[in-house]
């Protein structure tokens, strides 16, 4: 679903990183929640304690509200927002 990218828009280097066991395409100077977003992957993680039929995403973008919170290379909690990605990252949403 990486249609949602805006296709006369000048990107940085191509790169390739692992969402939830699936390889995607990233840009440089993107965060990964615009990776996420670009792939369509709103769901990031259950609340506390919370149904697993509900998911939380993103609201804010700027690291403000803290609700994308992803595990970024093994390490929990990361504010996908103000993560910019790398080549052979690895994501891992709870969202799923």
């Amino acid at each position: 679903m990486s249609g949602l990218r805006i296709k006369t828009h000048r990107r940085g280097k191509r790169l390739t990183l692992c969402v939830n066991g699936k390889s995607v395409t990233a840009y440089a100077g993107e965060t990964v929640f615009a990776v996420l977003l670009a792939e369509g992957i709103r769901a990031l993680r259950h609340p506390f304690g919370g149904s697993t039929k509900t998911a939380s995403g993103g609201f804010c973008g700027m690291g403000v509200c803290q609700e994308c919170r992803v595990t970024i290379d093994g390490m929990p909690d990361r504010r996908a927002c103000m993560t910019e990605v790398r080549e052979g990252m690895e994501v891992v949403t709870d969202g799923r």
